[in-house]
C-alpha cells in the first residue's frame, strides 16, 4: 500500500496518554504519518474515514472494547487490507487467542519495549506491502 513513496499510516486507538505518547513518539520517528483516537467510540468512523494501513488497537478503551472495533473492522470487506495490533495490559494467552479469532493480525503485551513494538509494526506492514 505504501507505493509511489506514500508513508504509511497508522492510527492509535489508546485512551491512556503516557502510553499514546511513546507510540506517538515512535510512529513519528519511524516516518509514518499517524493519528490518535482516546476512546472507541468514534474509532470505527475515523477507521473508516482515513483508511490507516494499520490500527494499533488498545483491548481496554472507555465506552466500545478493542475487541468490538477488531470485529466490527473485520465485517467490514472495504477495510479487509486494513492491519490491526491489538495491545493489552493484560497478555494472557485467552486475550491473545481471543484477539486472534476476532481478526487481529497482532498482539502485544503492555508495558512493551518500543523495539518490540517497532519490529511488530513493520512486521505487520512490510507483510502487507508484499500482497
Amino acid at each position: 500500500m505504501a507505493d509511489g513513496g506514500r508513508k504509511h499510516r497508522v492510527l492509535i486507538v489508546e485512551d491512556e496518554d503516557n502510553i499514546a505518547i511513546a507510540l506517538d513518539y515512535l510512529m513519528s520517528r519511524e516516518g509514518f504519518d499517524h493519528d490518535r483516537i482516546a476512546t472507541g467510540a468514534g474509532a470505527i468512523d475515523r477507521i473508516r474515514a482515513t483508511h490507516p494501513d494499520l490500527v494499533l488497537l488498545d483491548v481496554m478503551l472507555p465506552e466500545v472494547s478493542g475487541y468490538e472495533i477488531c470485529q466490527e473492522i473485520r465485517a467490514d470487506t472495504g477495510l479487509s487490507d486494513v492491519k490491526i495490533l491489538m495491545m493489552t495490559a493484560r497478555g494472557s494467552a485467552m486475550e491473545r487467542r481471543k484477539g486472534l479469532a476476532l481478526g487481529a493480525d497482532g498482539f502485544i503485551a503492555k508495558p512493551f519495549e518500543l523495539k518490540e513494538l517497532r519490529d511488530e509494526v513493520h512486521r505487520l506492514l512490510d507483510e502487507g506491502a508484499q500482497t
